[in-house]
C-alpha cells in the first residue's frame, strides 16, 4: 500500500477541521452579538472568520509536501510526521483562535472601542500556526 500522500492529507485535513471549528465558534458568537447591537456587524463577522487562515496554510503545505514527496526530497514517513505535527498545531490554533474571537466579539459588543485590541489578541494566537507553517517549510 502506498502511504506517500498520508502526510499531505493530514496537514490539509487537520487544518481545515480546525478552521471550520474555529470559524463556527466565532460565527456563533457573532450571530449572538448581531442580534443584540445595531452596529459593528462587519467587524464581528471579520473577527469570526480569522481562523480560516489555517486552512490556507494546510493547503499550501499539502501542495508543497506532495511535490517534495514526488520529487524524492521528502520521505513518506517524514511527510506523515510533518503532516501530523503541523496539522495538529493548525487544528488547535484554529480552535483557540475561534474561542478568542468569541470573547473578543462579546467584549467589543459592550465596548466597541476595544475591537482593535481584540484583533491583536487574535494575531498572537495566529502567530503559533504561522510558526508551525514556517518551520514546516524549513523541513520540506
Amino acid at each position: 500500500m502506498d502511504y506517500s500522500m498520508v502526510g499531505p492529507a493530514l496537514v490539509l485535513g487537520l487544518g481545515c477541521i480546525g478552521s471550520s471549528i474555529g470559524c463556527g465558534i466565532g460565527g456563533m458568537a457573532s450571530h449572538a452579538a448581531m442580534s443584540r447591537v445595531e452596529e459593528n456587524h462587519g467587524k464581528f463577522i471579520g473577527m469570526s472568520a480569522v481562523s480560516s487562515s489555517q486552512a490556507i496554510f494546510g493547503f499550501v503545505l499539502m501542495l508543497l509536501m506532495k511535490n517534495s514527496i514526488q520529487a524524492g526530497s521528502l520521505s513518506p514517513i517524514g511527510g506523515i510526521g510533518i503532516g501530523l505535527s503541523v496539522g495538529l498545531a493548525l487544528l488547535f490554533s484554529s480552535i483557540y483562535q475561534g474561542k478568542c474571537a468569541a470573547t473578543g466579539i462579546q467584549a467589543a459588543m459592550k465596548q466597541p472601542a476595544i475591537i482593535g485590541k481584540c484583533f491583536a489578541a487574535l494575531g498572537i494566537v495566529e502567530s503559533f500556526s504561522l510558526f508551525a507553517f514556517v518551520f514546516a517549510l524549513l523541513l520540506i
